[in-house]
């Protein structure tokens, strides 16, 4: 396959006013997939995901992951002078990205009615908390809040604590949605000639991934337990402790699995047909009863041998990685699943997108700095020398 194979949104340009994570993630993506995505940063700030932390060789964490491929533009918005550059830049724009704060965008002229007119093949998407309208419109949203407001923090965790996610899945779910809703943008204007506007909602996100839950609730039903890193409503099915003080994690999920699990691996075959256990739904409410055979068998196993008798078996199982084990996970490195991208600290690993495809290679170009394309994105835009540099003195870049 040749890197210079076409992408399928070379071509497109993105305009993102945008921090944090989840209109980052997004555009990200879409880089990823070919896309000119130009960030547009506060001169001197930057996007505030530039100082969570200093984790790799000093940037961070966030920022390394959610921002390569793409060219970092800083633009002072309040700036008089900033409107020229404003206007040229939409004016190039395929998509608007944008997750400032609530009504942010409106009081700056970028949202889609704004702009329609003068840009009818403009899409723009608006990523929020709580989407536009409704009580909640103007209320302050981050990736923990809103896990707790969708009722995912009550179902994760131990029974006597609920806990969030470990990483930030609210941001990551507008953040695809956010993507999936500019294709489908893109699409639609291919057949209709007009740019459309998406509103992703953080909250309808996670409440749309919260559907199970919800549904095992349905009309006041009781909610899943909270099962630690077990499964709330199969059984066996999470981390079980083995010989030498190390974790496996367990899945079974159906009766012909665990007929062999009893028969091979627990060597009670007669544990398949106990009235406690003899369905899903008598296991999970008799989780502890066989919970406690379980780890007595497997105490008397290393972990290799637990797990050489559940391949052997089919059973699915699962070692319980720390990051230092994702890291040099053998399956990422068989599959050649990383590649160096540059940053101002030198060259970084970075994990291929997911959904390979045969046709061509996605693109994995440098984190920038703050600012650093600012002049070749003015120059581009029809810019020259002089107005650039009193761009500059005046502030507005």
């Amino acid at each position: 396959m040749s890197n210079a194979a076409p992408r399928p949104l070379d071509g497109i340009t993105v305009v993102s006013f945008e921090h944090a994570i989840a209109a980052p993630f997004c555009t990200r993506q879409l880089a990823d997939m070919g896309a000119r995505v130009i960030k547009v940063e506060r001169p001197g700030v930057g996007d505030f995901a530039r100082n969570y932390d200093e984790r790799v060789r000093g940037l961070s964490s966030h920022f390394v992951w959610t921002n390569r491929s793409k060219e970092s533009l800083t633009l002072d918005l309040k700036h008089p002078a900033a409107q020229d550059v404003l206007q040229r830049l939409l004016s190039q724009a395929d998509v608007l990205v944008q997750n400032l704060a609530p009504g942010a965008a409106a009081r700056q002229g970028l949202s889609f009615d704004a702009l329609h007119a003068a840009h009818p093949r403009l899409i723009v998407c608006d990523i929020s908390g709580y989407g536009e309208g409704g009580p909640y419109q103007d209320k302050k949203a981050y990736d923990l809040l809103i896990q707790s407001e969708s009722g995912f923090v009550s179902v994760t965790g131990s029974p006597d604590e609920p806990a969030k996610a470990g990483c930030s899945i609210s941001d990551i779910a507008a953040g695809m949605y956010a993507y999936s809703g500019i294709l489908n943008a893109l699409l639609l204007r291919g057949r209709t000639g007009m740019g459309s506007r998406i509103d992703v909602s953080m909250l309808e996100s996670m409440v749309e991934w919260m559907g199970f839950p919800m549904y095992y609730a349905f009309d006041g039903a009781p909610p899943p337990v909270r099962a630690g890193a077990a499964h709330a409503t199969i059984y066996p099915y999470g981390p079980f402790p083995v010989g030498g003080g190390k974790t496996i994690m367990l899945g079974l999920q159906n009766e012909r699995e665990w007929q062999v699990f009893c028969d091979k691996i627990l060597n009670q075959p007669e544990l398949a047909g106990d009235e406690r256990f003899s369905s899903n739904s008598r296991r999970t409410v008799n989780r502890e009863a066989l919970r406690a055979i379980i780890v007595e068998i497997f105490a008397g196993m290393s972990l290799s041998e637990v797990t050489g008798k559940l391949e052997a078996a089919h059973i699915a199982n699962a070692s319980v990685n720390d990051m230092a084990g994702v890291w040099s996970h053998p399956q990422l490195r068989a599959r050649d699943r990383w590649r160096d991208i540059g940053s101002a600290k030198g060259a970084l690993p970075a994990l291929l997108p997911p959904a390979s495809n045969n046709a061509f290679e996605p693109r994995m170009d440098a984190i920038p700095d703050i600012g650093q394309h600012t002049d070749a994105v003015l120059a581009s835009l029809g810019f020259d020398a002089d107005q650039v540099s009193r761009l500059h003195a005046e502030g507005a870049v």
